[in-house]
């Protein structure tokens, strides 16, 4: 009775229609999620014209979804119906035979119905990771020659990028397949009685043997093609000592000849298991024997003998058989990150007396003094207006033409900052219907400063008219942008949701009235961005997608609406491009009146052979990562290009992909696989769009990176190591371990015969500090990238930066004039970007040093530059950056290796509140004098602290500081019996 009822437990009716229906809801809900994800994104490809991006990528997922999920489903459903099939009839009584009897009783009648669910779940699953592998698909189908070939094998070096990792994970599918099918098959086998663990007999059937040793066989044919393909393999992995990727003297003499053995066994072993098992013995013994003698033959072939080989040919005369396989990867490494062209020259620092026509000298006029960093709060107090305003943690760097000199400056986008909103203005309306943009293009000269005020002198961006009354801005707007508002920016993290029907009604805030700082002037975006939401049926499909019912309920949402979401320069160009790596640091640009970002943008590979392996968030991580600049994504790649530039518009989100290296084969892959027309062709790019290019940050790290050691082209002196660089610590805080992050300059190096904008570094000798050679990256005439290196004489000891900064600041009258800047520790010193210039001579190293004070919501105003020339020993600290030259060239001419410190910034310490140690009645009249402009400067500076006025504060510091230095004057003058060591009354603070 127990045999012929079912041993599980049936369902109730009731139960199955509940778990029917939980069932159904749950896909119901998963696809509607689906479709309105996959619509929503169609209508933001649509919006942005790049429909062939969605259409491409999502036809290629569903294509490897279906195919491979299709193969692997039948290959597995077709062993296993197989196995079913060849079920003996007739099984011998047993115990085991008793027991497996009520599942074959539970499989047997809906066999069909198991096999399938069976096989479509495995099929499902495979097709999910196949999707994940559309890239390597795609480059496959469209891939070419990139006209080069491999050291070894002599094969394109296209293979390796194009088609290889396709290969490998169809060799994996493949395995996979016959692995499951091998279980599936052995335990249908068993359940029906074809393979047996007890009773009299064979304990496997002739049918049953047969099935399952064609599948061994297949498996191990499978291992001759990883074996063919291994060999390949050895070209793109660490082997060649020491620490260099490819195949080395052990890989080709000794490993790849072992896997060509290995898969001729390998066939020998699948025929062999065939025939012994089936038509010669007709039993497992000798396909066991012939597994055995795989798997010896590939520990003694394949690991013993190369190992041999390592330890007793290659170790004891490492470099003589490593030699060839090292100029292999140097040469490799070179070409894939695009170091081949690097131009190398000499610079020998005369270690001088700075010359006197050093203020004239126009590079040291163009450093920057102004850090994009340190400054940013300070753009964001004096122009935002609004508390809602902010400009991000970090500006950035470009340069304009103005009044006919072509000039740095610091840039930020005045952009709207969602947490900044105070409560009130925080509600659904607010957020997404009357914040939606902000305004204008702030910029300020990099090597300016307003008189003594430490911010910025602002020329562009103004909310309104600019006047003369403000001694911190231009009179009118230098950078003009005729549509200064900002929809897409890296602050526009919400949905903006803008237009109307009713063209005389404005909600949107635009800026503030120039009349009335406290009304607003409003505005209705007209332009084309954003998404069509005005019907019913799109409003309640983002409804569903953002769970927001005000898509349907507020007025606000009328049938001219438009939608904008993934609004911020670097999601857009990731979406529209998702084959590129964007470079962390997008920066706003006026070009032909608008406001674009401009994004770099990478292609990459894997597997370029013979080229070392990086990973990118280690590479490109420094001092700047994380504060206003994008980390990478931790990606391990040996090949790189800056094959794009692309563009966002501000105003109406239009995403431009510009090709940028029209050599790179990678890109022409690609762009062929969305159609051929997805990139703008290098020669269509706008002369103006181009005069804004700057060599990315991301790959010039990479490259400074990498040239620490292969700038180094001779195979001995880089197996010495004797020879390396290393990228130097932030200067002013060595042991956080950060690296100092290169710097954009205006300048002409001394090997260079124009002014360029260039990105430019030092780098030190490994585990040393003194300067080892300057790295610049920049354009040439032509628009073509162009590497620079300027080597120091190893005979020569030029201190590096992180020792000039050590030697300026405790150079001892400098380090009191920064003592007393601090204010008795009412007041912080922030170090600013320190700058190493190499002139004709010697190298000009420029420190800016910003004071910010310990109240609330200060920013760090620029007080002071410090400059140093040669070998460190003459240091100044003056108020700018010509100051500072003039004091540089005055040492010169006097042959003085002293300083001048001359901040004057702060009285002689003594604790807030005191007295001066003799009232100001009973000094001599001229010092008595002097110490009340002292006290009276004081005062000044206090009352403007409190109004929170910071142009005020900037300029109440400048008058205390020529208060000072006239205190100073006078007090040095007079005899010592009459000018006794006196203070004013109290420091200012803050």
């Amino acid at each position: 009775m127990v045999m012929r009822n079912s041993p599980l437990p049936r369902m109730s009716r009731r139960g199955r229609v509940t778990v029917g229906v939980l069932v159904g809801v749950f896909i119901l809900f998963t696809l509607l999620g689906w479709g309105i994800d996959a619509y929503t994104d169609y209508l933001w490809f649509s919006e942005v014209q790049f429909t062939e991006v969605f259409s491409g990528v999502l036809l290629t997922k569903l294509l490897l979804f279906l195919a491979i999920g299709t193969v692997m489903a039948l290959v597995v459903g077709a062993n296993l119906y197989l196995a079913y099939r060849l079920r003996p009839l007739l099984r011998p009584h047993s115990a085991e035979q008793a027991t497996l009897e009520r599942y074959r009783m539970v499989l047997a009648p809906r066999l069909g119905t198991w096999i399938t669910v069976l096989s479509v779940i495995i099929g499902f699953f495979a097709g999910l990771s196949a999707q994940g592998r559309w890239s390597d698909w795609m480059l496959f189908r469209n891939g070419g020659n990139f006209g080069a070939t491999d050291p070894q094998f002599n094969v394109d070096i296209g293979f390796y990028i194009f088609d290889y990792p396709l290969l490998r994970y169809l060799l994996g599918v493949a395995f996979t397949a016959v692995v499951l099918s091998v279980l599936g098959a052995l335990a249908v086998h068993y359940i029906f009685g074809g393979v047996r663990l007890q009773g009299v007999g064979d304990r496997m059937t002739t049918a049953a043997r047969a099935h399952l040793t064609t599948l061994v066989a297949v498996f191990v044919l499978l291992k001759a093609v990883a074996y063919i393909l291994d060999r390949r393999a050895l070209l793109l992995e660490q082997h060649v000592s020491p620490g260099l990727y490819g195949a080395g003297y052990t890989d080709v003499n000794a490993l790849l000849p072992a896997k060509e053995i290995l898969a001729y066994i390998s066939i020998v072993v699948a025929v062999a298991i065939i025939v012994f098992s089936n038509a010669v013995m007709r039993n497992l013994v000798w396909p066991g024997v012939s597994l055995a003698l795989l798997a010896v033959s590939a520990v003694a072939i394949g690991g013993i003998y190369p190992l041999a080989v390592q330890n007793f040919q290659v170790k004891p005369s490492l470099f003589d058989k490593e030699k060839t396989y090292i100029d292999r990867s140097i040469k490799a490494t070179r070409a894939a990150f695009d170091l081949s062209d690097t131009k190398v020259g000499e610079y020998t620092p005369t270690s001088g007396n700075p010359p006197a026509d050093l203020p004239s000298d126009t590079s040291a006029q163009n450093v920057r003094i102004i850090d994009p960093q340190l400054v940013s709060q300070a753009f964001t107090q004096s122009q935002q207006s609004r508390g809602f305003y902010d400009f991000g943690e970090k500006l950035d760097v470009d340069r304009y033409t103005v009044d006919g000199k072509l000039q740095d400056y610091v840039v930020g986008a005045r952009e709207i900052n969602d947490d900044k909103l105070s409560s009130q203005q925080r509600n659904w309306l607010n957020r997404h219907t009357v914040y939606t943009h902000g305004y204008g293009l702030v910029a300020a000269p990099a090597n300016e400063v307003c008189g003594g005020t430490g911010l910025p002198y602002f020329v562009s961006g103004f909310l309104g008219k600019s006047t003369t009354a403000n001694a911190c801005s231009a009179p009118e707007d230098e950078i003009e942008a005729k549509q200064p508002r900002i929809y897409y920016g890296e602050q526009s993290t919400e949905y903006a949701i803008v237009g109307q029907s009713d063209k005389s009604k404005k909600v949107e805030f635009d800026r503030p009235q120039e009349q009335n700082a406290d009304a607003s002037v409003n505005y209705t975006y007209e332009g084309k961005g954003g998404v069509e939401i005005g019907s019913f049926f799109r409003r309640l499909v983002f409804a569903i997608k953002n769970t927001e019912s005000n898509f349907l309920l507020s007025d606000a949402v009328n049938s001219d609406s438009r939608l904008m979401y993934i609004r911020t320069p670097r999601e857009r160009v990731e979406k529209v491009a998702p084959f590129l790596t964007i470079d962390g640091d997008p920066y706003p640009a006026v070009v032909d009146g608008r406001i674009v970002w401009i994004l770099d943008g990478y292609t990459t590979a894997q597997t370029y052979p013979y080229s070392q392996k990086i990973n990118l968030a280690t590479e490109t991580r420094d001092e700047l990562t994380g504060t206003g600049s994008f980390a990478l994504a931790r990606d391990d790649v040996n090949y790189m290009r800056n094959s794009v530039k692309a563009t966002v518009d501000a105003y109406d989100g239009t995403v431009k992909l510009y090709q940028f290296d029209d050599q790179d084969p990678v890109l022409k892959a690609w762009n062929k696989a969305f159609g051929g027309d997805l990139i703008v062709p290098k020669g269509d790019i706008p002369a103006e769009l181009a005069a804004h290019f700057r060599y990315p940050a991301d790959m010039f790290k990479v490259q400074r990176n990498l040239l620490t050691k292969f700038h180094v082209t001779n195979p001995q002196t880089f197996f010495n190591g004797d020879d390396f660089w290393q990228v130097p610590n932030a200067p002013d805080a060595p042991q956080s371990g950060v690296k100092q992050p290169p710097f954009y300059l205006n300048v002409k190096l001394p090997t260079q015969a124009d002014t360029t904008f260039q990105l430019t570094a030092g780098v030190t000798p490994a585990n040393r500090e003194n300067m080892s050679a300057l790295i610049s990256g920049s354009y040439d005439k032509a628009g073509d990238p162009q590497l620079e290196v300027l080597e120091l004489p190893d005979q020569t000891v030029v201190p590096g930066p992180i020792q000039v900064h050590r030697l300026m600041v405790n150079n001892a009258s400098i380090s009191q004039d920064l003592t007393l800047l601090s204010r008795n520790g009412q007041a912080t010193v922030l170090y600013g970007n320190l700058i190493s210039l190499p002139l004709k001579n010697d190298i000009l190293y420029v420190e800016p040093v910003y004071v910010k004070s310990t109240q609330a919501n200060a920013p760090p105003l620029l007080q002071k530059v410090l400059m140093s020339y040669g070998d460190g020993s003459r240091v100044v600290l003056k108020d700018n950056l010509t100051d500072g030259l003039k004091a540089l060239a005055e040492l010169g001419k006097s042959g003085n290796t002293g300083n001048t410190g001359n901040t004057g910034t702060t009285p002689p310490a003594t604790q807030p509140g005191t007295q001066p140690s003799a009232p100001s009645t009973q000094l001599p009249g001229n010092l008595a004098a002097a110490a009340a402009d002292v006290d009276k400067a004081i005062e000044n500076l206090r009352a403007a602290q409190k109004s929170g006025n910071f142009a005020a504060q900037g300029q109440a510091l400048q008058a205390l500081d020529e208060a000072m230095t006239r205190f100073q004057q006078v007090q040095g003058a007079a005899a010592p019996s009459t000018a006794p060591s006196v203070a004013p009354s109290a420091t200012a603070g803050g």
